[in-house]
Order: structure tokens, then C-alpha cells, then sequence
């Protein structure tokens, strides 16, 4: 029996680190651990994606949805370059990722030599925390332990290349000798919580405080019931950064949902009006949407000191693990009896989410984009996994979309990266087999990343349990979010020549694959479109038309600041009368009497 290749105990040892799921692309220069793959019957599984910045995506995905840390791998020279967009999104959002890639023989380094890449400074800065080449068998072990466990410790992304003539070298494991590095496998995390006099000093500001606000982010996932406890003895309201969506449930009265631009008015209001503010799990970088600097005093808790204090001059900064922290904290915080201020903000809420009902239900041309999410915000199936994309879909996701517990979601936070919200749902379906997973997409996303991937899913979607992966398209030939932007920022109309996207029938693709396409260019057929996607036995993709002319009207924009920035903004526009009617007609609905008033 021929002795093990170093690529032979790679794969040996990512199943020692119980790695299922490896997302790749092949390539010559990690021809080896491929010959390797093959003698190891395919353990772990190899997931072809059709690109390799897919497969770091759906690596991205996968992690963010198990809690585990997801493995992507490609050749070397180009295959390696593609996998830097996704890498970034990991490293952006904290998400533990492994990237391993090939490279050419040693024999040929610093020669010129074809696909040669300095691979080690290209990802110097993407997995700045760790990024080493094995040179000799024995160097292996201690390089993919340290890199699996740095990227579970810092929550980013790291990288190890190995060069194809050393992927085919007889293993040989590290000696009890000087200059050896031996390794070993596993590791148990601590519990990190600050000292009691820290814990009793942040109970002392926030007892003090009777208009309390809680910013809750993607950190406190795990402190879901603690938060609760927290928000109802101080009478606080909750509001959630894009990341943190799914950390509390939209169904509380209390939790205010998402902040910032794409944010929420209750949530906006929130941070306008309080006295005292907590964050949790976040660094929410957009300083304009918290507090004035005078108005509140401060507190957060971040398991990681070197991303706290740094987005407001908080009073009391506490590192510590969220969960613990918020337990220790708990017994010394007194319920606030004055409950005006909590009244205050769930009559917000309430007024809020009928709002978004209005605005869905608001006439457009075909159809009005938020209405395809308000009729999936009532059909949820409990254990859903909702992705969206960069572009206007992230503007609807997070505001119409009614989370509640069970309930996961992401999108691309910090890098706002055009096109990983189909490769996400491919890699949170690996994750998680049994559960329904659905994706927004807008047509410019599709086109650029999502229609070859509706190939992987073709090709996977049998082995899963559940088979339901539904895509929706946001079909409405333009590329909105840029179009609005320029609108906004610029005071610019739309530039047909950059905006203006070719027309594709995104349906008639996924049938061509064996997939269900569903056409809606009806709003009535919304309903039921969801119906048949959720109850289908195969993935589906709806192919919706919607109305590139409904306005993501920022929270803090009032009636008279968005007619009259339409207004000034849209001379020469092509959509220049429809922009203005939708916007004043969606912008209404927040003025309108409601059913409390």
C-alpha cells in the first residue's frame, strides 16, 4: 500500500476537524489533494461551485449559518485571485473562514513561471491574521491547526498554500526535535465576563437612565432570552443593525428592527430620543444614526476588545462573552415602574408595521417590491433561512421582512458585495439540509453571479433533505440601488447606459435546469406564487416584475424632504413623473391614519 501524500493527511486532517463540506473549484495546481479526494472516497464532500469567489461565498454562508467555520479551496495563480471578493465579505462581517489554495512548484518559484502569483502578499491583507505556505511535510499540521483555530479566535478569514510538488511528497509527521512545530487537535473555548466592580459600575448607568435604548447586534445571537430579560427591566426599546436581524424577534413590541439607512423611523426615533444606550455585540459604524455625543450615556459589551469603544464615546466599554455578561448584569439592574417611555416606543412599532403594510399594498407598475416581501413575511416557515442581496433587495429585506424566533438571516453586512445572496443560500443549505432556504436577489445580481449558480443548486439539490431553496428575483431591469443613489447623492437622473440591464427570463432559465420557475407580473399572484414555492418538491425560482420606480425613502426623510428632493433631482430623468407619483405615494402612507390613531 502506498504511503500517504501530504495531500492525502490534509484530508485526513480537515475530517479530524470534523469538516464535512469543502467549497471549490479544480485547477492543476492542487491537482494533488484532487487525486487525493478521490482515494478518500470523497470525505469530505468536494462542492463544485461554478466560480471560485461562489465557493468563497458559499463558505461564507455556510459559517454564518452554522456557527462553524467554513473551508474553500482553489488552484493557484487565477483561482486563487477569484477568491478574494468573498474572503473580504468574510473578513468584513467576523466570519471564520479557511482558505486553501495551490501553487507552483517550488522549483519554479520566483522564474515567471506560468500562473506564479505572490500569493502570500496577495492575501496578506484579506487573511491578515494568518496566511503561511507549507514548504516541507512536516510543517502541515502545526500550519492548518493554527490556521482553523486563528480564524475560529479572531472570527476572520486565513489561508494556507501549498505548493503542488509538496502536495504530492510522502508525509511526515513533525519529530520530537529542534526546529520541530508539533500540533494538536481540538480546543475549548473560556467563557469570558468582566470583573464584578466593572459589571456593578454598567448596572449603576443604566439604572440611572429612564429613556433607555438597546443596540443589538450579530455578537449578542446567543443571548437572545438575556436581551429579553434586559429590555423588559429597563423598559428599553431594541434596535438591531442589518447583522443583527435575527437576534430578537420583530414579534416583541419592543423591538424597534433595523437602523441606519436601510433602518426603521421607530428605530431612528429610538436613538434620537434616549437617555441612555447599551450595545451589544455590534460595531455599527454609522455614527449619525446613534445618539448625539451629549444626549446619552453608554455602555457596550463586545467580546472583542479590539472593536469596542469605537463608534461612540461609550462611558464603560466591557469585554466579555454577551450571554454571560447580560446574566451577570441581570441581577443588579432595577425594573424601571415608569413604563411611558417603553408605551411610547411599541405604539411606534405598531404604527410602524402598518406602515409597511401600507406601503406594500401601494399601487406600482407591475408590481410594488415590497409587497413580494410582505406576503412572505406572513407564510415564514418557522425554521427558515433568509439571504439577500447587496442593492435594493437589502433595503426591503430589512425593513419588511417580520422576523421571529427561529428564524435566520443574513446578508453581506460590511462589504455590501454585490452577488453572494444565492452562493450564501447554496452554502446555508449545506449547513443545514432539513431547513427551507430563501434568497432575494435583484436581477443585476443574478446576472452577475446568480444564473451560474442556479447550476450548483441543480446539481446538489437532491441530497438535501428539505429541497426547498427558493430564489426571488427582483426583476425590473435596472440596477435600482445605484440608480437611487445617484438620484440622491449626486442629484443626478438615471444613466441609461450604466443602468439599464438586459432583459432575461430568469424562470424560463430555472426550468431549462429541472427547477420550478414561477413568472408574477401580477400583484394578486404573490400570494399564491409563495404558496407554490414553499410547497413545492424541487428548488424554485419566482421571477417577479417589479417597479424600478418605488423609493427605499430613507427613516429620517420627511413628506416634504423627499417631494421636494424628487422633485429637484429628477430633471431629465427617464422615470422622472413615476419616481415623483410613487414616492409621494409611498412616503403618504407614513401619515395616514392608522388604525390606533
Amino acid at each position: 500500500m502506498a504511503k500517504p501524500t501530504v495531500a492525502d493527511y490534509l484530508l485526513e486532517r480537515l475530517r479530524a476537524w470534523d469538516v464535512t463540506k469543502v467549497f471549490a473549484f479544480p485547477g492543476d495546481g492542487i491537482n494533488g489533494i484532487l487525486a487525493a479526494w478521490g482515494r478518500a472516497d470523497n470525505e469530505p464532500t468536494f462542492i463544485q461551485a461554478r466560480h471560485e469567489e461562489m465557493a468563497a461565498f458559499e463558505a461564507v454562508g455556510y459559517a454564518k449559518f452554522t456557527g462553524k467555520f467554513g473551508v474553500c479551496m482553489a488552484t493557484s495563480g487565477p483561482g486563487a485571485i477569484h477568491l478574494l471578493n468573498g474572503l473580504y465579505d468574510a473578513k468584513l462581517d467576523h466570519v471564520p473562514v479557511v482558505a486553501i489554495v495551490g501553487q507552483t512548484s517550488r522549483s519554479a518559484m520566483g522564474g515567471s513561471y506560468q500562473q506564479e502569483v505572490d500569493l502570500l502578499s496577495l492575501f496578506k491583507d484579506v487573511a491578515s491574521e494568518y496566511v503561511q505556505m507549507v514548504t516541507v511535510p512536516e510543517q502541515l499540521p502545526g500550519v492548518l491547526d493554527r490556521a482553523i483555530r486563528v480564524a475560529l479566535a479572531e472570527r476572520a478569514p486565513t489561508a494556507i498554500i501549498i505548493p503542488s510538488d509538496v502536495q504530492e511528497l510522502v508525509y511526515s509527521a513533525p519529530t520530537h526535535a529542534f526546529k520541530m512545530v508539533p500540533s494538536s487537535l481540538g480546543i475549548d473555548w473560556p467563557t469570558a465576563v468582566p470583573d464584578g466592580d466593572a459589571i456593578a459600575r454598567a448596572a449603576e448607568i443604566l439604572n440611572a437612565g429612564s429613556k433607555v435604548a438597546i443596540l443589538a447586534g450579530q455578537g449578542a445571537r446567543g443571548a437572545r432570552d438575556e436581551l429579553a430579560q434586559v429590555a423588559e427591566l429597563l423598559g428599553a426599546g431594541v434596535a438591531k443593525p442589518l447583522l443583527g436581524k435575527d437576534v430578537l424577534s420583530d414579534e416583541l413590541p419592543y423591538v424597534t428592527g433595523s437602523i441606519g439607512l436601510l433602518g426603521t423611523r421607530p428605530s431612528y426615533e429610538l436613538m434620537r430620543n434616549c437617555d441612555t444606550l447599551l450595545t451589544v455585540g455590534s460595531s455599527f459604524p454609522y455614527t449619525q444614526f446613534l445618539p448625539a455625543f451629549d444626549q446619552a450615556r453608554a455602555v457596550q459589551i463586545d467580546i472583542d476588545g479590539k472593536y469596542i469603544g469605537m463608534r461612540y464615546p461609550y462611558e464603560l466599554n466591557l469585554v466579555g462573552d454577551a450571554r454571560a455578561t447580560l446574566r451577570a448584569l441581570i441581577p443588579l439592574l432595577e425594573r424601571k415602574e415608569d413604563r411611558s417611555w417603553r408605551e411610547d416606543i411599541e405604539a411606534k412599532v405598531a404604527r410602524w408595521w402598518e406602515t409597511m403594510e401600507q406601503e406594500a399594498m401601494v399601487e406600482a407598475d407591475p408590481i410594488n417590491p415590497m409587497r413580494l416581501f410582505h406576503e412572505l413575511s406572513t407564510r415564514l416557515p418557522g425554521n427558515a433561512i433568509v439571504t439577500a442581496d447587496s442593492g435594493s433587495s437589502a433595503n426591503w429585506y430589512a425593513r419588511q421582512l417580520k422576523f421571529h424566533d427561529g428564524i435566520r438571516g443574513s446578508l453581506s453586512g460590511n462589504l455590501a458585495t454585490m452577488g453572494p445572496g444565492v452562493p450564501y443560500g447554496i452554502g446555508a443549505k449545506f449547513g443545514h439540509p432539513d431547513r427551507p432556504v430563501i434568497v432575494f436577489a435583484g436581477d443585476g445580481a443574478m446576472q452577475m453571479n446568480g444564473l451560474a449558480e442556479l447550476i450548483t443548486i441543480k446539481h446538489y439539490w437532491e441530497q438535501w433533505t428539505d429541497p426547498r431553496l427558493i430564489v426571488a428575483v427582483l426583476h425590473n431591469d435596472d440596477l435600482n440601488q445605484v440608480t437611487w443613489e445617484m438620484r440622491a447623492m449626486e442629484g443626478a437622473p438615471k444613466f441609461t447606459e450604466s443602468q439599464t440591464l438586459p432583459d432575461v427570463d430568469y424562470a424560463a432559465f430555472a426550468t431549462s435546469l429541472g427547477l420550478q420557475g414561477i413568472n408574477v407580473d401580477k400583484p394578486a399572484d404573490l400570494g399564491p406564487a409563495w404558496e407554490r414555492a414553499l410547497a413545492a418538491d424541487r428548488p424554485t425560482l419566482l421571477d417577479v416584475r417589479t417597479d424600478p420606480s418605488i423609493p427605499p425613502i430613507p427613516p429620517h426623510a420627511t413628506f416634504e424632504q423627499a417631494k421636494d428632493a424628487a422633485k429637484a433631482i429628477l430633471k431629465g430623468d427617464e422615470n422622472a413623473r413615476r419616481v415623483i407619483v410613487e414616492g409621494i405615494k409611498t412616503k403618504v402612507q407614513e401619515f395616514l391614519p392608522h388604525s390606533g390613531d
